[in-house]
């Protein structure tokens, strides 16, 4: 494959924001009265849209409480943000670097809301190597709908068949499968290998620096 457009997801997969997530969830649901879930419970939500994430840690809870919930959450996410200050993965820059050189283009596509997604991408440095950034709030569907990567290729005038979609949920693979592309797992972030093996993943990479070497040799 000759690889032109790369779709990565951000949560887990560029971006280590595992530690804001659990503790605002965590906070969030206490704040709203409602029994505190373990670190395992969120991880497998991560890359949901969050109000489907409440739903599944609080079943039957309905759509208004769980907006309710995630309107707190973000309030409280930016309350952890400055004092834990997430980072980037290492050799997330330095093979981001590289991949521009080769000429591939880069987006990244996420659950998150565009603001928070923006800021990240600026605040670690990423955004002069990814031109497109699509957050949940502009896709016509979210994750594992094909939509985010469907939009990613329209923007960019590039066909599925030279599209990777990189990630570290089920979630991403079976987007980037329901969307006619390739599909890249990575093991660092909050799915699991299995997992990754399980929804059909074309590559599983163990470090960034990978995905040049034995992603797009």
């Amino acid at each position: 494959m000759m690889t032109r457009l790369i779709v990565f997801d951000f949560d887990g997969t560029l971006g280590d924001t595992k530690a804001n997530i659990v503790m605002t969830m965590q906070e969030t649901m206490r704040r709203m009265g409602y029994s505190v879930p373990d670190e395992a419970t969120i991880a497998s939500t991560i890359g949901l849209p969050l109000e489907t994430g409440f739903e599944i840690m609080a079943p039957g809870i309905g759509p208004e409480r769980c907006r309710e919930c995630a309107a707190l959450y973000r309030i409280v996410f930016d309350e952890y943000k400055a004092v834990l200050n997430p980072q980037p993965f290492p050799g997330v820059r330095e093979t981001l670097s590289k991949i521009s050189e080769m000429g591939i283009e880069m987006s990244v596509a996420s659950s998150r809301l565009s603001v928070s997604l923006n800021a990240f991408v600026n605040d670690m440095g990423l955004g002069k190597y990814i031109s497109f950034v699509l957050g949940v709030d502009f896709q016509t569907r979210p994750k594992p709908n094909p939509d985010p990567v469907l939009q990613c290729m329209e923007h960019f005038g590039v066909t599925a068949d030279k599209t990777l979609v990189v990630g570290d949920m089920a979630v991403d693979i079976l987007m980037g499968r329901n969307a006619g592309a390739s599909t890249c797992g990575v093991t660092w972030g909050n799915g699991s290998r299995e997992q990754l093996t399980a929804s059909g993943a074309d590559y599983i990479i163990d470090q960034m620096t990978d995905l040049i070497s034995d992603v797009l040799r």
